[in-house]
């Protein structure tokens, strides 16, 4: 009995010497982790010294064998000569502003502010920040990190002697392209502006179109290397706090060298990265951006691109043009339906003629048949064959015409086009029925240019399924595409929405447009906090026949 109870003990002091072993490693390995965090925090932010010296010394280290920065010392005050420099990048800041509202300020104007007044080294700092800068915005920074980043994204840094804290002055001025019409969205009627490659500029553009206090927009910065300026644009009290922080989210995670166009963020931000069919819209076009912010959608704008994302992206989009929401509701509905048939003809028509030609030759008319019986003699290869042939030519026609120069490229294409087909005719190596399919697939797909890379790749596809077994093959291919559609999401939304599910509060404005005073409510896929677009019952009605009283 006695050695149990010994046995006992020792085995309990061994599972609490065991289980005290256990902690102290575990706090020593969480002290030993945050350690180095925190040496690492404290490496990434070095903070200011108040010692000019030190302070310049540091920042012609990280800006070592760069031409492009300039260093300007100079010193501020009449009786105490206080030390001090500024530094900028050339060409990202606007020299006269530079010249007349920084150095003329703080050199000359500064000495006449305040002549009474004794300048040195602890008040000089507060004496320019209150006294001397005659720019609107200044900012205050205390790490030479953030000073770094400042001057990179061209502002100027002042450094002053004494002061362990850094003036970032805005006096950003590098070379723009002017706001013009965008050639991928021109239109008949509408506006002519859309975005530049400036993300301030285009911030201002949908404030000019929504002038209200609830038109959120949220920077940050992504990229280990390039640190490209980010804006998450949303309305308050209308876009959906769910999808407005899932967007944040989604930013927020991204970690890569570089960001340069807003390509790189929608292929991180995408639902479905494995599918044809686009999650994440794009515009150049302040308005267009401005109705779907309008609508409940959160846009995210890029510095340095003229492309704007729109998030959630629904499949009907595509199908809805700007130019839809100016014109009389009539011709828009009847546009609309025009482009529906040509996306369906750009993608099925080429499969549908070699089902039919291959595999069900008595779908024809017999005047028909043997009229393309006829055009197709002597041509060596099968329907499927040229199908397939023409496609192939055809899409490297359009990108030679895209990526040369514009008036070669459209020279190159054009007489491409009318030379390879006649001389292919000519040749009997495809039938002239053939090249007729081809020229019209290639217009109908100009139609809808949002879904122009989708209706290529699709063609394809069921091209070489109608191919192996006709009009059973495209059934195949359409049952797999509405399949696929029908199981994708756009940022938590149905991507066949308003359709699939049906939303018929949301149909007014898929196949037809309906007049503005019918269009009273948001679409409610979205998910919006106020549903209510406009008030009811604002239909136009002639004037009462006074002559009557």
């Amino acid at each position: 009995m006695f050695r149990k109870v010994i046995k006992k003990i020792k085995l309990s002091g061994f599972q609490n010497n065991k289980q005290k072993t256990f902690k102290d490693k575990t706090t020593q390995d969480k002290t030993t982790q945050d350690k180095t965090t925190q040496d690492k925090t404290s490496k990434d932010t070095q903070p200011l010294s108040k010692d000019l010296k030190v302070n310049l010394n540091s920042i012609k280290a990280v800006f070592e064998n760069c031409s492009d920065i300039v260093i300007r010392e100079f010193k501020i005050g009449v009786e105490q000569q206080i030390e001090a420099f500024l530094v900028m990048v050339d060409g990202l800041v606007d020299k006269i502003a530079v010249n007349e509202s920084l150095m003329k300020s703080l050199m000359l104007d500064a000495r006449l502010a305040q002549p009474n007044r004794d300048i040195n080294k602890n008040n000089a700092y507060m004496f320019v920040k209150e006294c001397a800068l005659s720019v609107a915005s200044v900012k205050e920074v205390r790490s030479l990190e953030d000073a770094v980043d400042a001057i990179l994204s061209g502002d100027a840094a002042l450094f002053i002697d004494g002061s362990d804290a850094a003036l970032i002055v805005s006096i950003r001025g590098w070379e723009t392209r002017g706001v013009d019409e965008p050639d991928t969205e021109a239109v008949v009627r509408g506006p002519r502006e859309g975005f530049v490659e400036t993300l301030r500029t285009n911030t201002a553009l949908l404030r000019r179109k929504i002038k209200n206090p609830n038109l959120k927009l949220e920077p940050m910065k992504i990229g280990k290397q390039t640190k490209t300026d980010v804006c998450v644009a949303y309305i308050k009290g209308i876009a959906n706090d769910k999808i407005v922080r899932e967007v944040k989210k989604r930013l927020q995670r991204i970690e890569t060298d570089s960001i340069l166009e807003s390509g790189y963020i929608e292929s991180f931000i995408e639902d479905a990265p494995f599918s044809l069919f686009p999650t994440v819209g794009n515009s150049e076009k302040p308005d267009i951006v401005g109705s779907k912010m309008l609508e409940g959608r959160v846009a995210i704008l890029v510095d340095g691109t003229p492309f704007v994302l729109t998030v959630p992206h629904l499949f009907v989009e595509a199908f809805q043009s700007s130019e839809d929401y100016y014109s009389r509701p009539f011709y828009a509905t009847f546009i609309r339906w025009l482009r529906w048939l040509a996306f369906f003809m750009s993608v099925f028509l080429p499969a549908m003629y070699v089902a039919v030609v291959t595999f069900h030759q008595e779908l024809l008319p017999p005047a028909l048949l043997v009229t393309i019986a006829a055009a197709g003699e002597g041509t060596p290869f099968p329907a499927f064959v040229e199908a397939f042939m023409m496609q192939v030519i055809y899409e490297i026609l359009r990108e030679g015409g895209v990526r040369l120069p514009r008036p070669i490229g459209q020279a190159v294409s054009i007489v491409g086009a009318l030379v390879i087909g006649e001389a292919a005719v000519s040749a009997g190596l495809i039938g002239a029925p053939m090249v007729v399919v081809v020229a019209l697939t290639a217009i109908s797909s100009f139609v809808v240019p949002a879904l122009s890379d989708v209706s290529a790749l699709s063609r394809l596809l069921i091209l070489i399924m109608a191919g192996i077994s006709g009009q059973f093959g495209i059934m195949l291919g359409i049952a797999g595409i509405l399949t696929h559609l029908c199981s994708i999401r756009s940022f938590g939304v149905p991507y066949t929405s308003p359709l699939a599910p049906a939303t018929f509060s949301d149909m007014k404005d898929v196949f037809i447009r309906v007049p503005w005073w019918a269009m009273f409510t948001r679409p409610r896929v979205l998910g919006v906090k106020n549903p209510v677009r406009e008030k009811f019952g604002q239909m136009p009605k002639p004037p009462e026949d006074d002559t009557k009283n």
